[in-house]
C-alpha cells in the first residue's frame, strides 16, 4: 500500500471501494496498528484529534481502540467469542475504558444494546453468540463499537453476510447512529449499492493506492478511472425487467490484482486495463483532478 491519503470529518462518512484483494481491510487495519506480524508501516502518519497514531505507545493504544476510534470487523460470528454471553462481551469493552461498578457496567450495558435494539435489550444481553442471528450479530457488534463513545467507526464490510433486507436495516442503524453520536465513520465495502445512499465521498481503492476519490455520487455517476467503470461494469444490474436482459452475461475484469509483494512499475492496474497507454507500464501515474471535481490517478487525466 502505497501513497494512500485522505481526511473524515465529524459526522461524514467516507466510503472505500475495491475488490477483493485492494486493500481495503489491510487500510483498515493500518490505521489503528493492527497489522499481522509480518506487515509493518514503513512511513507516514496517521493523525487522529492532534497526534500521530504511528508514534503512540502500546499502553496509548489500549486506550485509543475502542475507546475513540472503534473498528466492526467481517465476520460476527468470528469477531464474538462463542461460550461468552453478548453482555458480557459489551461489557469488558466499556470495562477497559471506564471504572464502574458491577451494577453500573450492567446498567450501562443494557443502555447501549438498547440503542441498536429497538427491545429486547435484556435477551440479547444473556444470550451467548450461537443464540442470535447474523443481523443481530452485527448489531451487538454495533453496540460494542459505540459502548465507549467513539469518536471514529471503521466499518469493514459490516453487512457482507446478511441478506438484502437485514443489510438495509443495518444500513440505516448505522446512518442514525452516526447523526446521533456526530460519529466519523469509514465504509468499506466492495459493493456500490451498499455505499451509494450512505456516504458523502468515496475513495476507490486498487492493489493498495487510490485510484479513484471524490463525492460517492459523482464518482458512481460518472466514474473517470478505468478501473471503477470497469468495476462498475461487473455488477449485475439492480431491476431486471426484462428475460433478455437475465440472460445477458456481466462484464467481468480480465486477469488477477497484481502481488502485493511486488508492485507494478508503472500503473498498478496497467496489465488489466483496456486503455493503456505506453506510458501506463512505465511510471506509474500522479493524482490530478479530472472532470466533476474528483481526484484521479491516470495518465488519461494528466501530464505524463
Amino acid at each position: 500500500m502505497a501513497g494512500v491519503s485522505f481526511e473524515v470529518q465529524s459526522g461524514e462518512c467516507l466510503a472505500v471501494l475495491g475488490e477483493s484483494g485492494s486493500g481495503k481491510s489491510t487500510l483498515a487495519a493500518a490505521l489503528l496498528r493492527l497489522l499481522p506480524a509480518n506487515g509493518h508501516i514503513q512511513k507516514g502518519a496517521v493523525h487522529f484529534e492532534g497526534e500521530d497514531v504511528l508514534g503512540k505507545t502500546s499502553k496509548d493504544l489500549q486506550k485509543l481502540r475502542g475507546g475513540r476510534i472503534a473498528i466492526i470487523f467481517q465476520e460476527p460470528s468470528r469477531a464474538l467469542h462463542p461460550t461468552i454471553r453478548v453482555g458480557e462481551q459489551i461489557g469488558e469493552v466499556i470495562a477497559a475504558h471506564e471504572r464502574l461498578d458491577r451494577h453500573a457496567l450492567r446498567q450501562k450495558t443494557v443502555q447501549v444494546l438498547a440503542s441498536v435494539f429497538s427491545n429486547e435489550a435484556g435477551r440479547i444481553a444473556e444470550s451467548f453468540p450461537h443464540q442470535l442471528s447474523g443481523g443481530q450479530r452485527q448489531r451487538v457488534l454495533l453496540a460494542q463499537a459505540i459502548s465507549c463513545g467513539p469518536a471514529l467507526l471503521i466499518a469493514d464490510e459490516p453487512t457482507a453476510s446478511l441478506d438484502p433486507s437485514t443489510q438495509q436495516e443495518i444500513l440505516l442503524l448505522l446512518q442514525r447512529l452516526r447523526q446521533q453520536l456526530n460519529l466519523a465513520m469509514i465504509l468499506i465495502s466492495h459493493n456500490p449499492a451498499v455505499l451509494a445512499s450512505h456516504a458523502e465521498r468515496l475513495l476507490v481503492l486498487y492493489a493498495g493506492k487510490i485510484a479513484e476519490m471524490g463525492p460517492t455520487k459523482n464518482v458512481l455517476s460518472s466514474p473517470q478511472h478505468p478501473y471503477t467503470r470497469a468495476l462498475l461494469r461487473s455488477l449485475p444490474p439492480q431491476f431486471e425487467k426484462e428475460l433478455a436482459q437475465r440472460k445477458n452475461k456481466l462484464a467481468v475484469i480480465a486477469g488477477d490484482p497484481p502481488n502485493p509483494a511486488q508492485p507494478a512499475t508503472g500503473c498498478r492496474f496497467e496489465p488489466r486495463c483496456t486503455e493503456r497507454m505506453d506510458v501506463c507500464a512505465q511510471t506509474e501515474p500522479q493524482e490530478t483532478i479530472a472532470a466533476g471535481g474528483h481526484a484521479v490517478s491516470c495518465f488519461k487525466y494528466g501530464a505524463e
